[in-house]
C-alpha cells in the first residue's frame, strides 16, 4: 500500500544545478520505493510552468512536486532573468523554514491520502531545515550539490582566518601572486593553491557574509544524519576520506546521480527547468561529424561582462570549429546575450546558438568533442559521465576548486585565464579539438566515464551505498 511507503521530503537550493542534482537522485529514491515530496520555492515554480510541460510539475503516482514562498518577487515580465544567487540564498533562508513545517505538518494530516514523513533529504547549504526536522525528530540527510573538494574548501575557511591568511589583506591580493600562496595542511588536497579554494575567500572583508556562511554551514553539518556527495569513489576517494574524517554524520559518495537515473529501468524520469529547453539543437548535432562540436554552456547564473562575452564569441569564431553555445537571455551583465552581426554571420553555418538545452543528452551526443564550461559541479558530473574533457573558466563558489581538479588531477580539463582573451579561447578551443594534448584529455575522460558508469550501474558501487544510507539513516 501506498500509506506504508517511506516518505522522503526533498529541497534542494532552487538553482538549477541544485535542482537537477537533487531531483536525480530522488528519482533514484522512488525507485527505491519511496514516496517522495519535491519542494520548490515559488518564484522558481512560476518560471517552471512558464517553461515545462504542467503535466511533468503534476508528478508520477508517489512523486509530488510542493511549493513554498521563498521572499523573492519579480513581475512576470521579469521573471526570466536569473536570481542574484547570494540575495536567492539568504532570502530562502530567512523565509522559508516557517513555510516547510507548514508543509511537513501537511503532508502528516491523515488527510493527506500520503505516508507521514519519514525523513528530509535537504541540500547540504540550508542547515536551516535541521530546526524543522529536530522538532519532528525524522531524519535530515544532507544531500551535497556542490564537489567534494569545494565543501571541504569551505570547512577549513575559518582556519584560514585563524592562521590570518584570509580575508585578504588589500585588493591588490587578487592581481599579485598571493592567491598562489600553497596552502599544505588541509587533508585530502594536498598542495591546493589558495586561489583554488572556493571564490569566496577572495575577499578583504572580514564580514563577508559568504565567507562566513560558508563554514558555519559546513560545520553546522554536525546535526545531519548523514551526507550524500555526489560523486563515485574512484574518482574522489581521498577527498571523501577527509571528510569521513572531519565531520560528524557518516558520509556517502553516492554518483554520479545523473547516470543513476539513466540506469533504472522502465522508470519515468522527471525534470524541472528554469528555462525552456530547445531540442532543435539535438538534430543540428545529428547532422555533424562525430566529435567535431565544442558544446559551451556557462550555467543558469555565470553573468559575462560585454567584453567578455565578445572575447568569447571572438575566440569560437576565429577557431573555425563548429559549436553549439547556449546563451540565456541574461548571460550578459545588464542586456540582452546577442552576437554582433559580424560574429554572428561568420559562424553561421557552422554554429548553433539557443537560450537553453537538455545539456545530458547534448554531452552524451557522439557529435559534441568537447565542452567549454563555468565548471559547476553537476555540469562538470554529467561531462564527466559522458566522457566529454572540457575548456574550464570557473566563475563562483566550489567552481574554483572544480577547476584545479578537472585540469590537474584528473588531467581533463584546461583553463582559460581569468581575464578572458580572445586568443587564448582560440588556442585552447583548437588544442583540445585538435591537438595532442586533447587527444590525451579525450583518452583519459572516456577512462573515468568507464568508471562512472560501472558506479552507477545498477549493483555497482553507488547503489550498494544508496541502499546503505536508507537502512542506516533514512530509515533508521
Amino acid at each position: 500500500m501506498a500509506n506504508d511507503k517511506p516518505h522522503a521530503v526533498c529541497f534542494p537550493l532552487p538553482t538549477q544545478g541544485h535542482i537537477n542534482a537533487m531531483l536525480h537522485f530522488a528519482n533514484a529514491l522512488h525507485f527505491m520505493d519511496f514516496h517522495i515530496t519535491f519542494v520548490n520555492t515559488e518564484f522558481n515554480h512560476r518560471r517552471s510552468l512558464r517553461k515545462a510541460d504542467p503535466a511533468c510539475l503534476a508528478g508520477l503516482p508517489n512523486f509530488r512536486f510542493a511549493t513554498i514562498p521563498d521572499g523573492v518577487s519579480f513581475p512576470d515580465d521579469d521573471i526570466d532573468r536569473s536570481q542574484d544567487f547570494i540575495a536567492l540564498y539568504l532570502s530562502i533562508k530567512r523565509h522559508c523554514v516557517a513555510p516547510l513545517r507548514d508543509l511537513i505538518a501537511t503532508l502528516n494530516d491523515p488527510c493527506s491520502g500520503g505516508p507521514r514523513v519519514s525523513c528530509m533529504i535537504s541540500d547540504a547549504f540550508t542547515t536551516f531545515t535541521l530546526a524543522v526536522t529536530a522538532e519532528l525528530s525524522v531524519p535530515n540527510i544532507f544531500f551535497c550539490s556542490v564537489s567534494p573538494v569545494g565543501y571541504l574548501g569551505s570547512f577549513y575557511i575559518k582556519e584560514l582566518i585563524q592562521r590570518n591568511i584570509i580575508p585578504l589583506r588589500s585588493e591588490e591580493d587578487l592581481t599579485n601572486s598571493f592567491l598562489d600562496t600553497v596552502i599544505d595542511w588541509i587533508p585530502g588536497m594536498p598542495n591546493i593553491r589558495l586561489k583554488d579554494l572556493p571564490s569566496f575567500i577572495r575577499t578583504t572583508n572580514p564580514h563577508d557574509i559568504m565567507l562566513n556562511d560558508c563554514w558555519e554551514e559546513t560545520h553546522a553539518s554536525r546535526d545531519a544524519s548523514a551526507i550524500i556527495f555526489n560523486t563515485f569513489h574512484d574518482l574522489d576517494a581521498p577527498v571523501i576520506e577527509a571528510l569521513s574524517s572531519v565531520l560528524t554524520p557518516p558520509v556517502y559518495d553516492i554518483g554520479p546521480v545523473s547516470l543513476l537515473s539513466q540506469y533504472i529501468p522502465d522508470h519515468n524520469l522527471l525534470r524541472v527547468n528554469l528555462w525552456k529547453e530547445d531540442s532543435n539543437c539535438i538534430e543540428w548535432l545529428d547532422e555533424q561529424k562525430q566529435g567535431s562540436v565544442l558544446y559551451v554552456n556557462f550555467g543558469s547564473i555565470t553573468v559575462l561582462t560585454s567584453s567578455q562575452f565578445i572575447e568569447f564569441a571572438s575566440g569560437l569564431a576565429n577557431s573555425r570549429c563548429k559549436f553549439l553555445w547556449v546563451t540565456r537571455p541574461d548571460l550578459i551583465e545588464g542586456v540582452t546575450a546577442l552576437l554582433p552581426a559580424e560574429i554572428a554571420t561568420e559562424i553561421k553555418e557552422r554554429s548553433f546558438v539557443t537560450n537553453w538545452c537538455p545539456q545530458r543528452e547534448v554531452l552524451s551526443h557522439p557529435a559534441v568533442g568537447g565542452f567549454l564550461t563555468h565548471c559547476g559541479w553537476n555540469s562538470a558530473m554529467e561531462s564527466i559521465s559522458a566522457g566529454v574533457p572540457m575548456i574550464c573558466w570557473p566563475f563562483i563558489s566550489d567552481q574554483q576548486p572544480n577547476c584545479r581538479y578537472l585540469c590537474s588531477e584528473w588531467g581533463i580539463g584546461m583553463e582559460i585565464g581569468e581575464e578572458v582573451k580572445r586568443e587564448e579561447v582560440e588556442r585552447l578551443i583548437k588544442e583540445l579539438m585538435e591537438g595532442q594534448k586533447g587527444k590525451e584529455m579525450k583518452r583519459k575522460a572516456l577512462e573515468w566515464k568507464v568508471k562512472a558508469v560501472k558506479a552507477a550501474s545498477l549493483g555497482g558501487d553507488s547503489w550498494i551505498k544508496l541502499e546503505r544510507v536508507i537502512k542506516e539513516a533514512m530509515l533508521k
